[in-house]
């Protein structure tokens, strides 16, 4: 079944991209934009260039940073955006950080891991650029360019850790070691981290009738941890005659726990005691290298990229009743995945016609291979399988894709770049829902970029893109602790997106900087959970769809007024979508997400000392998602606040604690379920859960060596 959305309407939308245009264009209280002036102190240094701003270490040197990560997070009004590992391939950039003026290859590193390894002392300068007039195909709006040069061998240390009030265990096993450094043509960076976590909350749920009365109440504790040991190595060698050459490692064991222990009873049920145990489990590696040599006028780039990731879950749930003649029940489901990926690609770089050219082609092969089974606790307590075939198959990918593109600065005040390609592409499944299909679909992006004074620059960009599919989708699958479940779907098609850029961005002087950006989507095959003929539901396409997003970062550094040290960094995201609801026939909003979010941060480097202080508040909405028999709501918060202490050399250390949720952020859970399908069936029950979270205390240490 499919349905056609309606062409966009104008909204109170379009008065917020006219204010915020507005705003981002006003003089800055009176303020000469033309150039940064140093304070008296001279340690708060930047250079403006035309649409380009130079940010020194002195700049960054009142926070006291560790490392490249530390100093960007303090450029006034950028965020580092894209580079998402998630999609299949490489394609061409879309993060918008660079160092070196090249882009960062790795696909397993985040473009954060990477800049936390690279010693504060060893970064040159920091250069903001319009990404439009790079040569740097894909890359529109704000991007940082981080110079950097690696002298004799230094590193980088910091540790995290972290309490709560309730039975949740304290962190003590994060943070990394890096160390960067030189030797002769080699340059080098390697690494030892953990990403860990320990969450829960305990608190009551409540289960009422569609009229009200209590059926079932239930009284929860659940803790969980994560960890994500990792060991990266990334080298790069100069072979002289302008030929380079990088090598990435990666190798990553990952481990998932969570435990629910819940006291349920009720007027009409028998009282009893059910655990809810979920279990992660697995591997993954990455090798990844590339080569860029001479060839004509131009440069020729080739990259490599293989990876695979070996994962098991398994989630148990059993009940056990007070009385003894009740038999004890339970179900399990357990899934085994093996995914990989492996990527050629070829860009080749050339000056023609007062541009600069790129020519590239890449072949990327996606599988993954799962097996499933789903199982029922026997009176004798062993778990016996049940036929569970939907859950058990392949998928894979073959795609290619070539394109050219071109970037032109057309005067010192316009840049244009223009991209056009092709993608090919077969996806194969096997297993009992076997098939195969291809696809063939244009592809490509042109983005304007206009200088509009001293400061202040608009970038408007028009993109074709193809969307992934998650091969997981393909395949059925069950939840046991919601007691719901997803179809298989062999006919899934990837999305196709038109999508409209706008991005604003204003110096406020002395004052700081703001960034305002509008984004405007056209999806056609929107992916969402769709209903199936017989009855379930599964993972499908949807005709079309809209979605509108804005965001607006803004930093305001008080020093004008005399409070010098102290600045504020504000983010308001909004979005909104709107797809035809399969079920009633009516415009509703995405299923799931979030679509609201204010975060408004403080901070005071308190001028002739170590000491920093500050804190925060962050407000952040989730859609409602929906299913065919039901409609709930997944919530953490909404509203969250820390303050914080640092003392930015304590024995040569870093030294940071800070107290986070202190005004009552909860985990919230509340559905209405239906005896059928929701616009047809009646209300079976509605489940309301509110579980504390408590306080909670980080500490973190960070050096250099």
């Amino acid at each position: 079944m499919t349905a056609r959305a309606p062409k966009p309407r104008l909204r109170p939308l379009a008065s917020l991209l006219v204010t915020g245009v507005w705003l981002s264009a006003s003089p800055a209280f009176g303020q000469d934009d033309a150039a940064i002036t140093p304070e008296e102190n001279g340690v708060d240094t930047a250079q403006r260039s035309g649409r380009n701003t130079t940010y020194s270490p002195d700049y960054f040197e009142r926070y006291g940073p560790r490392n490249a990560l530390d100093m960007i997070e303090q450029v006034p009004g950028f965020q580092i955006s894209g580079g998402g590992n998630g999609g299949r391939g490489l394609g061409q950039a879309d993060q918008n950080v660079l160092v070196n003026g090249e882009r960062l290859s790795s696909k397993s590193d985040s473009v954060r891991d990477q800049l936390q390894r690279i010693p504060a002392k060893d970064v040159i300068r920091i250069e903001i650029i319009d990404g439009t007039s790079l040569d740097v195909p894909g890359l529109s709006g704000q991007v940082a360019n981080v110079i950097v040069d690696l002298a004799g061998i230094a590193g980088t240390f910091n540790w995290q850790g972290e309490f709560r009030t309730t039975a949740v265990d304290p962190e003590w096993y994060g943070g990394e070691l890096s160390v960067a450094g030189t030797s002769g043509a080699l340059n080098f960076t390697v690494a030892l981290s953990n990403n860990n976590n320990r969450f829960g909350a305990e608190g009551p749920t409540l289960i009422v009738d569609r009229d009200g009365t209590l059926v079932q109440a239930e009284d929860t504790i659940f803790t969980g941890s994560f960890d994500r040991p990792t060991a990266t190595a990334n080298l790069g060698y100069d072979l002289g005659d302008n030929i380079s050459s990088t090598l990435n490692l990666s190798y990553t064991r990952s481990y998932f726990r969570r435990s629910e222990g819940e006291t349920i009873s009720g007027p009409a049920i028998d009282p009893r005691l059910r655990s809810i145990l979920t279990a992660e489990e697995g591997y993954e590696y990455e090798v990844s290298g590339d080569i860029t040599f001479p060839v004509g006028a131009g440069q020729l780039k080739l990259i490599g990229v293989e990876s695979y990731d070996d994962e098991e879950f398994g989630q148990t749930v059993v009940s056990s009743f007070e009385d003894p003649a009740v038999l004890t029940v339970g179900s399990r489901f357990t899934r085994a995945d093996g995914s990989g990926e492996r990527i050629a690609r070829a860009e080749y770089n050339f000056p023609l016609w007062e541009a600069d050219w790129q020519i590239s082609g890449e072949a990327a092969f996606n599988r993954l291979n799962r097996i499933s089974g789903l199982f029922e606790l026997g009176a004798n307590g062993d778990f016996n399988a049940i036929d569970f075939p939907e859950g058990t198959g392949g998928v894979s990918e073959s795609r290619y894709e070539i394109s050219t593109s071109l970037s032109r600065v057309l005067t010192d005040r316009l840049s244009l770049q223009v991209t056009g390609g092709y993608e090919f592409s077969t996806i194969k499944q096997s297993g009992i829902a076997a098939n195969q299909r291809s696809f063939s679909r244009p592809k490509g992006k042109a983005s304007l970029s206009w200088q509009v004074g001293e400061g202040f620059d608009i970038t408007a960009a028009i993109e074709r893109r193809v969307g992934q599919l998650s091969f997981g989708d393909f395949l059925a699958r069950v939840f046991l602790d919601n007691d719901n479940a997803n179809a298989g779907n062999n006919e899934l098609v990837p999305s196709q997106t038109w999508e409209t850029r706008v991005e604003v961005n204003k110096s406020l002087g002395d004052w700081g900087s703001t960034t305002f950006i509008y984004e405007q989507r056209w999806i056609e095959d929107f992916v969402d959970l769709v209903p199936i003929p017989g009855g379930g539901e599964a993972r499908g396409n949807i005709d079309t769809a809209r979605r509108t997003e804005i965001e607006w970062a803004t930093t305001v550094r008080m020093d004008p007024i005399g409070w010098n040290g102290a600045q504020f960094d504000i983010r308001l995201e909004y979005e909104e979508g709107e797809v035809i609801d399969l079920l009633t026939g009516e415009l509703r909003d995405f299923s799931g997400g979030r679509d609201r979010e204010i975060e408004i941060d403080y901070r005071h480097d308190i001028p002739g000392s170590n000491i920093a202080y500050g804190g925060g508040m962050e407000y952040n909405r989730t859609r409602p998602y929906r299913r065919i028999g039901e409609v709930g709501r997944e919530q953490d918060g909404p509203t969250f606040a820390n303050v914080f202490v640092e003392h930015k050399d304590l024995l040569g250390l870093t030294v940071r604690a800070t107290a986070a949720n202190l005004i009552g952020g909860r985990d919230r859970f509340a559905r209405t379920v239906f005896d059928g399908p929701r616009n047809e069936g009646k209300i079976a029950f509605v489940e309301d859960r509110n579980r504390r979270i408590g306080p909670i205390f980080r500490f973190s240490v960070s050096g250099n060596f």
